[in-house]
């Protein structure tokens, strides 16, 4: 019913051997890496390395939709041809990068690819697409709710041929990367218009513009998700130049809104992955370790979950397809109660699923030992990440009664 066609399997076919050749003999090396590291946030050979491999074989860039497939090597894939391409990616939770379809930069390239002016494209387009520089995306702040992203106070004012910011931003992934080096800051320019979705602006900003401090570095439940990393950054008197606008003063919410359902989406391929990962090491571990008599696999309650957990990916798999094929038959913004669907749904049930798997681990599955203890840290943190799983909810809810009462409250 969803088929992502023959360009993605054949792309899937080339993308699984360099898994198996490349990525996951290379899981503990990596690791070695960053422990070794003198700098945690520094880029690490071995990535350097596949990422070099990755794009002699065509694997580059793959995200890049079908509207701008000169930036890809593959001519550009549609959401539903993508999304088996990220759900193998999601297997292992660095992998991404190395074939440059890593958040937040997928979802900064294709702002800039349909915001930006040709001289910022050039600037800092052209050198994301090459995996030479990273880069952020700095909407959410500590001192509000920012789920309701009309809240944020950063402040963006004139002062003759410059803007300048003051303000701080928090859990913006990607800042602590030595290689990043460029912010795409979202503030308030006109705090007073009556229309709250035109007060905001969205700025380029070159991380060594002088009075950006990055704070400190974030975790979530513990992990520092180096060599990405996320921040909290204090901008002061932040200077540059007007040209550094994207798109327009007070088109930031709109930059916003344009940006966040395709990067909801990935993550959600990615989650996938790592769900179905996890059942399969859950069904070795299952077969090979004996209590009471006999294998595990033999006991009933773990049969159930096995069986849950395989009944649960299926179902979040459909799901995911289905609201891929309407992205792209409709565009984002008129699939947004998929997208809305996907948020709520896939998070939360992986994190489940990785649950269940863990604990047929034993102590094991809380360790370091195996992948999904970072992993399910990754699913309860996109229950946060582009908007909380309540906010979601509610304009889904929202759509859907008025879908079907007429309600428009």
């Amino acid at each position: 019913m969803f088929t992502p066609g023959d360009k993605s399997n054949d792309l899937l076919a080339r993308l699984n051997q360099f898994m198996e050749r490349h990525i996951y003999p290379n899981e503990d090396e990596f690791e070695a890496q960053l422990e070794a590291a003198s700098e945690r946030f520094a880029p690490l050979p071995l990535i350097e390395k596949l990422k070099q491999l990755a794009r002699a074989e065509g694997l580059w860039n793959l995200f890049v939709p079908p509207a701008f497939a000169e930036f890809s090597p593959v001519g550009g894939l549609s959401n539903l041809a993508y999304a088996p391409l990220a759900e193998l990616m999601g297997r292992v939770l660095w992998s991404a990068e190395v074939f440059n379809c890593n958040a937040p930069d997928t979802g900064n390239m294709e702002v800039l690819m349909t915001y930006a002016s040709p001289a910022q494209q050039n600037t800092w387009l052209k050198p994301l697409l090459n995996g030479e520089i990273r880069s952020s995306y700095a909407m959410t702040e500590p001192q509000v709710a920012s789920s309701d992203a009309t809240n944020i106070e950063l402040r963006i004012e004139r002062d003759g041929d410059q803007w300048v910011l003051n303000g701080r931003k928090w859990f913006i992934t990607g800042a602590m990367n030595s290689q990043t080096r460029l912010f795409i800051v979202m503030g308030k320019s006109d705090p007073d218009n009556a229309d709250r979705h035109k007060q905001q602006t969205q700025l380029l900003v070159p991380r060594g513009t002088p009075g950006i401090t990055l704070v400190r570095p974030l975790t979530t439940l513990g992990y520092d998700d180096a060599p990405l990393g996320h921040a909290e950054i204090l901008f002061e008197n932040v200077r540059v130049p007007q040209d550094h606008v994207l798109l327009g003063e007070g088109r930031g919410f709109e930059i916003a809104q344009g940006r966040l359902g395709p990067g909801r989406m990935h993550h959600c391929m990615r989650l996938l992955g790592a769900a179905q990962r996890s059942l399969e090491l859950a069904c070795e571990r299952a077969e090979s370790r004996t209590t009471f008599g006999r294998k595990l696999s033999q006991h009933q309650s773990i049969r159930e979950d096995i069986a849950r957990s395989f009944s649960e990916i299926e179902m979040l798999r459909l799901l995911v397809h289905k609201t891929c094929r309407k992205m792209d038959e409709v565009g984002a913004q008129d699939a947004r109660d998929m997208i809305a669907a996907c948020k709520t749904s896939v998070p939360v049930m992986v994190q489940t699923i990785i649950d269940r798997c863990m604990q047929i681990h034993g102590a094991g599955g809380l360790t370091g030992d195996y992948f999904m203890a970072e992993a399910f840290s990754y699913a309860r943190w996109c229950r946060q990440a582009d908007g909380p799983d309540q906010v979601h909810l509610m304009a889904l809810g929202k759509q859907i009664i008025a879908r079907y009462a007429g309600d428009q409250s």
